[in-house]
């Protein structure tokens, strides 16, 4: 009976966006899912609408009210615009920087973004192709506007598509714009309170001249110019997997002073079906095997990836004769900082009032590094709204020095407010080029720093869960670990329990409770036991899947114990894996 009606409720849903309301291809598609003999296709367009979420949008694209198309674009624009003209309604003019990535459909939304915006008096700033978010990011500042969109599904499959809104500050939208932003794009009920129809006289095209402020700014970044020069010929790889990183990268990599970029040139064609992978992202494998093989074919020095709007960094080292790792995130994440920190020390730069940032899942040897360099370290939510939200607290109070997440997004700057891959490669880049003035490559940088601040080793499983019955199962799951904890992992004892949905730290030794000082609630669970091992369970907030991130402790005296120290905290992983029911 319960899909009967969720049926019928689909089929009434569907049949409004048959009308004269909508253009005649998404008319065509409705047509056809009405039609078909299984309706599965129909009931997961319309089972819902595609939630604003505190992010914006994201989804696989087509016709329907759960997908990404012009309509809900158009409604999420919409409302958007409604907002900032009521908050900003003592400006003499309101703007907003608007961009996109490569893939399909893209630059499609973005123009009606761009149209949406101008029908409701805001001025734009369109970029005039695909480029970087972070750069969209450092546009919204650059011209001072009060809002931002930037169309984009970032790593995910070549299906989805994405809307990102920024605050005036260049950071994703939070509290208390999120939950406002939110209720207006819920007001749109129908399609005729869109407006369409552009005032092209309030829309001004923008490219060259924001690129080379943008890498002007981040070429300022710069920390070790004379090891660049000596090294300027070392052999780097890098792709761009189809995506915008190919428009700046290899220019910030020429600006810092390097002179031997090595493309693969299959990848730097831009391309919405990403043809040369199964997946855009550099956290997996697969993704950097083209690299890898140029790399091996020229004897290369790194290989750099970017995903497809490159804010994320992939790095492959070389590590012997023709072989080649692929850093983890939280590895990245600790040879930028530890890279900066030690190097701002070397320079003579330290103040004693300088700060650096993680989530809550990155590898806590990132905060021994920082205490024992006397720097302070701030914890926040996964997501680089949350680091830009620490960087605006200390904004002319403290220096920031850098900030990063171990899903392969780093943030070296203030002038952006997202992580940023551009950046990212040039200092990474640069690191490795310093690193070789001492005779090190980035695994023995990585080594040298497990033997100063203690081994870590890491790993991040996803449970993918698809659909309604999905979403369902997943929310089971949390509710589970949330009334069930585990008592031991891995052999060790629980000793605090984090529960960032109620705010409340437990002691389980002690019995005792207390508040945690974090900005909001999120769903995410830690457990953290006697021997050091950290888990952290969270759904992820864009796609059908809950994450869990394993962080299990080891010992290293030396670069020699590097081997053991890795297996047997491999091993280690396998185990916990096991007690938590996902190996």
């Amino acid at each position: 009976m319960e899909n009967e009606e969720l049926l019928k409720s689909v089929v009434a849903k569907a049949q409004t966006w048959l009308g004269d309301a909508y253009d005649e291809e998404t008319r065509k598609e409705v047509k056809r899912m009405l039609d078909a003999e299984d309706k599965t296709e129909l009931i997961d367009a319309f089972y819902r609408d595609l939630e604003f979420g505190t992010g914006g949008l994201r989804g696989i694209m087509g016709a329907g009210t759960n997908r990404m198309n012009i309509y809900t674009v158009g409604a999420a624009t919409q409302g958007l615009a409604n907002y900032l003209k009521e908050v900003f309604k003592d400006l003499p003019e309101i703007a907003v920087a608007v961009g996109h990535d490569v893939r399909n459909n893209s630059r499609r939304f973005a123009e009606i973004v761009a149209d949406i915006f101008s029908a409701n008096g805001i001025k734009v700033y369109l970029f005039d192709s695909f480029r970087p978010t972070p750069e969209l990011s450092y546009a919204i500042r650059h011209f001072n506007c009060q809002s931002g969109v930037n169309i984009t599904a970032s790593h995910n499959p070549k299906e989805y598509n994405g809307y990102k809104a920024y605050w005036a500050d260049g950071a994703q939208i939070i509290a208390p714009h999120d939950v406002n932003i939110i209720d207006y794009v819920t007001r749109i009920k129908g399609v005729d309170e869109i407006r369409f129809n552009g005032d092209p006289s309030k829309i001004q095209i923008i490219g060259e001249d924001v690129d080379k402020a943008f890498l002007a700014d981040i070429k300022g970044l710069q920390l070790s110019p004379e090891s660049i020069q000596r090294h300027k010929d070392m052999k780097i790889v890098y792709t761009p997997i189809h995506g915008t990183g190919v428009t700046l990268i290899p220019e910030s990599l020429r600006n810092y002073g390097f002179t031997n970029i090595i493309h693969v040139d299959e990848q730097d064609v831009p391309s919405g079906d990403f043809p040369t992978v199964e997946s855009p992202n550099p956290e997996v494998p697969s993704a950097m095997a083209m690299g890898i093989a140029k790399a091996k074919e020229v004897g290369a020095d790194v290989v750099f990836a970017s995903d497809p709007d490159a804010d994320r960094i992939g790095c492959v080292v070389r590590t012997g004769e023709g072989e080649y790792t692929l850093l983890n995130g939280n590895q990245i994440v600790m040879i930028l900082l530890n890279y900066i920190m030690t190097r701002n020390a070397e320079l003579g730069k330290l103040t004693g009032n300088e700060y650096i940032v993680k989530t809550i899942v990155t590898t806590e040897t990132i905060k021994s590094i920082a205490e024992k360099n006397n720097i302070r370290m701030f914890d926040c939510y996964t997501g680089f709204k949350w680091i830009a939200a620490v960087i605006r607290d200390h904004e002319g109070v403290a220096r920031y020095l850098g900030g990063g997440e171990e899903s392969y997004g780093f943030l070296a700057e203030d002038f952006v407010r997202d992580k940023d891959a551009v950046s990212a490669v040039s200092l990474m880049a640069e690191a490795a080029a310093w690193a070789k003035d001492k005779g090190m490559n980035y695994m023995q940088m990585l080594q040298d720093i497990y033997v100063k601040y203690g081994f870590s080793r890491e790993a991040g499983i996803s449970v993918v869960r698809k659909g309604k019955t999905g979403a369902e199962e997943i929310q089971a799951m949390m509710k589970n670990f949330r009334e069930n904890p585990p008592k031991q992992i891995g052999g060790s004892l629980v000793e605090v329990i984090k529960d960032y949905g109620t705010l409340t730290l437990t002691d389980v030794a002690k019995g005792t409770t207390e508040k945690m000082d974090m900005p909001t609630t999120s769903n995410v669970l830690q457990y953290f036991t006697a021997d050091g091992t950290k888990i952290s369970v969270r759904p992820s907030g864009t796609e059908p899947k809950i994450k869990f991130y394993i962080e299990v402790k080891g010992q290293m005296n030396s670069a020699a114990d590097y081997e053991k120290a890795t297996a047997e905290a491999d091993a280690k992983i396998e185990v916990v894996k096991k007690d938590l029911g996902i190996a």
